[in-house]
């Protein structure tokens, strides 16, 4: 699902993409479909993000790409007044860790959008909506659930 209140248009976007490597391929792809991957270990189950080649928990190479919720809470958050040149624009914005409610060390960082930055708070429940920026590439951000 792209972002309710925006209409982006694709043809003016000029901040940095991110470059999909082999690594988080599946990722990207799925948040074009508006869904949210994450790697998950098939031998003990754990989830992992960043994505990367061996779990932590148990160092099994064997992993699977698995859809997540989309909920979670804000676990730490910054508002950014003085960006670089390309978000100068866009300031005051929230840059959030966001930690899933799938498990408690499974966190994700994304801009916290729908409300004031100064109405963020610690474990301020969130769900994930998609921002489609072109045709290759939609951002996971964050509003309040």
């Amino acid at each position: 699902m792209t972002h309710p209140e925006e209409d982006c248009d694709m043809e003016q976007y000029d901040k940095p993409l991110p470059l999909p490597s082999a690594e988080t391929r599946e990722f990207w792809e799925g948040c074009k479909r508006g869904e949210l991957l994450m790697q998950q270990c098939a031998d003990c189950g754990t989830y992992r993000f960043f994505p990367r080649p061996m779990c932590h928990v148990c160092n099994s190479f064997s992993a699977e790409w698995s859809k997540v919720s989309g909920r979670g809470k804000v676990f730490s958050w910054v508002v950014v007044h003085q960006a670089s040149p390309a978000f100068a624009g866009d300031v005051p914005y929230v840059v959030a860790s966001v930690q899933l409610s799938e498990q408690d060390d499974l966190r994700i960082f994304g801009n916290v959008e729908g409300c004031s930055p100064k109405d963020v708070e610690l474990n301020m429940p969130v769900e994930v909506f998609f921002d489609e920026i072109t045709e290759d590439i939609s951002l996971p951000k964050w509003k309040p659930a």
